[in-house]
């Protein structure tokens, strides 16, 4: 191996701590010089001589501090870039036709939960899901949606669940009360199961809302699912088994 040609361009390396130290060190040894100058004023060339050696002893640290700087500077350049090689898991929508989904949709409100389950169905023919690995599951309302969910994901047939239905808010507190239980539900449907559910329940405070939400001007929340659905499974099927 070759040695270094001169001080200037060996490479060293100094943890943190020194280099602040030797730093330090060297803003003190230059505020001490000017002192020792005054206090020696009418010394004699050998003095003089002393502090030309002191000179060039701070011009040598400054010319090292300098070097420990930049190669500071390149190993935080060098590993922010390193950063780029992290692997970077994420769910494709490109991929679908060997993945499985089941639908879970409430009754109650159907005026919107079948616009939400047609814009669903509609994002899985866009993504190229296959009909076939579509299984749609009707239960009575909102509140019943985590317990079918976790049994169709605990039976590993699906790469995902979705869950559909819409709570509209009324004059008594059900409202909170069924809201809460259906994201409660569906929440520990995923837990249990090992499967993705997906919440597509729509809490409105009216029926505009809702409608709006189901194929209105604030586009289908259906669709929404069923694409959050596609990653999720992708995710599931190809990184974290």
């Amino acid at each position: 191996m070759k040695m270094a040609a001169s001080f200037a361009s060996t490479r060293c390396f100094l943890p943190l701590y020194q280099s602040r130290h030797l730093q330090n060190n060297t803003t003190s040894s230059c505020s001490t010089v000017p002192l020792h100058l005054n206090r020696n004023s009418n010394s004699n060339s050998n003095s003089n001589s002393k502090l030309l050696s002191l000179s060039s002893s701070h011009a040598g640290r400054n010319g090292f501090n300098a070097v420990v700087e930049n190669e500071r500077k390149k190993d935080r350049l060098s590993s922010f870039s390193q950063t780029a090689a992290v692997r970077n898991l994420m769910g494709s929508v490109t991929n679908t036709q060997a993945l499985r989904f089941a639908v879970v949709v409430a009754r109650f409100n159907e005026i919107i939960t079948k616009r939400l389950l047609e814009g669903a169905l509609s994002t899985f023919n866009h993504y190229s899901v296959l009909e076939d690995n579509i299984d749609v599951v009707w239960v009575p309302g909102s509140f019943e949606i985590g317990v079918a969910a976790e049994r169709l994901g605990k039976s590993q047939k699906y790469h995902a669940v979705l869950c559909i239905g819409a709570v509209i808010r009324g004059d008594t507190s059900h409202y909170d009360v069924v809201v809460n239980s259906a994201a409660s539900g569906v929440l520990s449907a995923g837990l249990n199961s090992g499967v993705p559910c997906i919440f597509g329940v729509l809490t409105c405070d009216n029926m505009d809302q809702a409608l709006n939400r189901a194929g209105g001007k604030s586009g289908n929340k259906g669709s929404e699912t069923a694409l959050t659905a596609i990653e999720m499974a992708s995710l599931f099927e190809h990184h974290l088994k």
